[in-house]
């Protein structure tokens, strides 16, 4: 079921998470644009609703376009850090090159088409797919787990009493889950 702005406002609230009013249809359009993606449907109703405040939230509002393309670029930085540094290397790929550089240049190519992640709160992401339902992931190089089976079950487990090692069942999403 795909979350309204008025049940993620309600969430906020009861959450008691400090936040600003919602980003307009225009914010949205404009941050989209700028970083190239579109928020999953949850994502941008929690968005619309309210704009979490914070220094773990990202300020989509008064993007600072370097610090906000870092934390885009930080799951595929992640693997190829442990593609480089710990021999990270998915059978998928095909064999893996002797050489450091062509070994990153073949894992660089196969991520190009893995769904984007776009920042939540901290090292959590959301897809940027254009179904509801996705889940929230908490992304730390090659360290993916399942935070929240979607952005409501996130926000209750992260800021809540819920536990994130009893999430269960997520609907998948190519290549991150395959981490997890």
């Amino acid at each position: 079921m795909t979350l309204t702005p008025a049940q993620a406002q309600h969430l906020l609230q009861e959450l008691g998470l400090p936040f600003a009013a919602g980003l307009s249809e225009t914010e949205l359009r404009h941050v989209e644009r700028l970083f190239g993606f579109e928020f999953n449907p949850d994502h941008r109703a929690l968005l619309r609703a309210g704009l979490p405040l914070g220094e773990r939230w990202p300020d989509w509002r008064h993007p600072d376009a370097q610090h906000l393309k870092d934390r885009l670029d930080s799951p595929i930085d992640g693997v190829l850090f442990d593609v480089a540094e710990n021999a990270f290397w998915l059978h998928a790929w095909g064999p893996r090159p002797d050489d450091a550089d062509a070994a990153l240049a073949v894992a660089k190519r196969a991520l190009n088409g893995v769904p984007r992640l776009i920042p939540v709160y901290g090292h959590r992401f959301a897809p940027a797919l254009p179904e509801a339902g996705l889940p929230v992931l908490s992304v730390v190089q090659t360290d993916v787990i399942v935070y929240g089976r979607d952005m409501t079950d996130y926000l209750l487990r992260e800021f809540g009493s819920g536990q994130p090692e009893t999430v269960g069942s997520a609907t998948a999403v190519p290549f991150w889950l395959d981490l997890s």
